[in-house]
């Protein structure tokens, strides 16, 4: 028997969430969308049987559904995950896990009492490259590694002005909330370490200049709120004596807009790298995947080859969901490392107000 599932919003992200399920043999019976026509017209386009104006006519109409995915705006992602779980669906959310770590632990919580499974789309841990990686580090290829660098960077990225990715009290942050997942990625290659001590800075520059928009995100929303940071940088210990230092931004002044986790581990170091042309582009951007070892008194350079892979690991990871379920894989995150993440991204934040280290309890 497929697993009968239900989609949460009708964005541009159920397209990847519906491919990855289907991929994965599950049978995608509604879709619910607050927005008036917008289910309906998802569900015309995609495929769905079923589409409604609420999450609670969906999960009353359709009680064959065992799993439900959240594509929704972040402040959404809890009470919609919590919502859910307890009328005993399994669930994919979208990223951020929640707004905070404690939102995090209320998901844990509901999960842990209704006794189903809650994972999160970190899409890039299910790209080629990653898991290529992801396969030297768990051989010992790569040894300990003892340090990371995780950069996602961009000149003009800003996802519109004034509309939910720019209001703090819808997003819980900017740029740094928003592309989380090279210090995910870093945090999954390095072992998913316990944070101890957080340093971080915030900056707000072009907040309000127009050139700095990205080619994607949402309109621009006349009177509405932009009171995020557009750069995020800072450094972390965990308790193993790891470090991991980051980079984030949706506006910086950079040469072009680069996705890498970098690490150095004692027996080889690696990269994981997406390099994009000035468009912004997924089908324009190069990736690479690399290690460097010591060979005979050499330093030598692997390049990893990996197919080609333009939505970045999106559908791979929506497929990993329906397949943990069934049981045909590991699942590519847990909750207790979503805690962790959000812990560090917390922990940035609060540092940045107070320019004091913070520790992590």
């Amino acid at each position: 028997m497929s697993i009968k599932a239900g989609i949460i919003g009708a964005g541009g992200m159920l397209q990847y969430h519906a491919a990855g399920f289907r991929q994965a043999g599950a049978d995608i019976v509604a879709v619910a969308d607050p927005a008036p026509g917008a289910a309906a017209k998802a569900a015309e386009k995609w495929g769905i049987p079923k589409s409604f104006e609420s999450v609670e006519a969906m999960l009353r109409e359709c009680p064959e559904l065992e799993a439900v995915s959240v594509i929704v705006p972040n402040k959404f992602h809890k009470p919609l995950a919590v919502q859910c779980l307890e009328a005993g669906k399994h669930v994919f959310s979208e990223k951020p896990p929640a707004l905070n770590a404690a939102e995090v632990q209320e998901v844990i919580t509901a999960a842990e009492k209704a006794g189903k499974k809650v994972m999160f789309n970190f899409n890039n841990r299910a790209r080629p490259e990653s898991q290529a990686m992801m396969k030297y580090i768990q051989g010992g290829v790569t040894g300990r590694i003892n340090s990371a660098q995780a950069k996602w960077i961009r000149r003009t990225g800003i996802p519109g002005f004034g509309g939910w990715f720019t209001t703090k009290e819808l997003a819980g942050g900017g740029a740094l909330i928003d592309l989380l997942h090279m210090v995910d990625l870093a945090m999954y290659f390095m072992g998913y370490p316990e944070p101890a001590h957080v340093l971080g800075q915030t900056f707000s520059d072009f907040n309000d200049d127009k050139n700095f928009k990205g080619p994607w995100g949402i309109p621009d929303r006349v009177g509405g709120v932009t009171d995020v940071e557009t750069a995020a940088h800072g450094f972390v210990t965990f308790k193993t004596g790891q470090v991991l230092s980051l980079q984030v931004s949706w506006a910086e002044m950079i040469k072009r807009e680069e996705v890498s986790v970098v690490f150095q581990g004692n027996k080889a170091g690696g990269k994981v790298e997406r390099l994009f042309n000035i468009d912004g582009l997924d089908n324009t951007a190069i990736d690479s995947c690399e290690l460097y070892v010591q060979e005979n008194g050499h330093s030598v350079n692997r390049s990893i080859t990996v197919p080609a892979c333009e939505d970045m690991g999106r559908i791979g990871s929506a497929a990993n969901f329906i397949d943990a379920l069934t049981g045909k894989a590991e699942p590519f995150n847990t909750p207790e490392q979503a805690l962790r993440l959000m812990q560090v991204i917390d922990g940035i934040y609060a540092s940045a107000a107070s320019g004091k280290p913070v520790a992590i309890a």
